[in-house]
């Protein structure tokens, strides 16, 4: 019965598996190239990272029991204060300084209260940003590798002694440039695994912006293979 929840949520051992399989279609089609090396960096993030969200979906009851600890506290040091403060008998001066005193009591073990329960909320968020710069690195690196592969000079005889050295043909070009888009792909995917795993606004708008990131640079490599098509046609 559970099968049909598979559909709307994301699979991690599924994404590793495609991660796993596309190094094997790197080193088998180009064993000599970096990008191989880069996937397989890629392959050892991909399990930090999903080990990670995880990891963060699971309450830190650490931090929980010590907010609730703290709360019974400041109940318990509000009820002594009551039970000692004689009412009858007092003046409005008295009155005053005792009524100052719990409110006191309230906003300082509030505050404690607060900071413990939003303390778990702010790691998870460092840890989560943290990992997203991670990823970022890796879809420039990416970007890097495809930067150079420009389709419109595979057949170009007018190069000088500083062009880059270009020994591809079209169909191992456009099979370099698909391998980098489905990397740059899966690091999408792998962002949006924290955003489907917690509720904070700062790690969803972060996991859009490195959607929009590897979507922009996927684009940018699709265009290539657009022209490999077209020279294909043409030639």
């Amino acid at each position: 019965m559970s099968a049909p929840d598979d559909y709307r949520t994301l699979r991690p051992d599924l994404i590793l598996k495609t991660l796993d399989k596309l190094h094997e279609r790197i080193i088998a089609r180009f064993p000599q190239s970096g990008l191989g090396r880069v996937c397989a960096d890629l392959q050892g993030t991909a399990a930090e990272i999903v080990d990670e969200a995880a990891d963060l979906a699971r309450p830190a009851w650490g931090w929980r029991i010590a907010a609730a600890v703290v709360a019974l506290l400041g109940l318990a040091a509000q009820i002594w204060a009551a039970e000692h403060f004689r009412v009858e008998g007092a003046s409005s001066t008295e009155l005053l300084q005792g009524l100052e005193a719990a409110v006191n009591l309230l906003i300082l073990f509030g505050g404690g209260v607060w900071f413990l329960m939003t303390l778990e909320e702010r790691l998870k968020r460092q840890r989560v940003l943290d990992a997203l710069h991670r990823l970022r690195s890796a879809a420039h690196v990416i970007d890097m590798h495809q930067l150079t592969k420009d389709p419109t000079i595979v057949l170009d005889a007018h190069k000088t002694v500083a062009s880059p050295e270009r020994t591809m043909s079209h169909f191992e070009l456009t099979r370099y440039l698909d391998y980098c888009a489905e990397m740059l792909a899966l690091i999408g995917k792998l962002a949006a695994l924290y955003a489907e795993r917690m509720r904070d606004s700062v790690v969803i708008d972060a996991v859009n912006e490195m959607e929009a990131l590897t979507t922009s640079l996927g684009r940018k490599i699709w265009q290539k293979i657009t022209i490999i098509s077209a020279l294909e046609e043409t030639g």
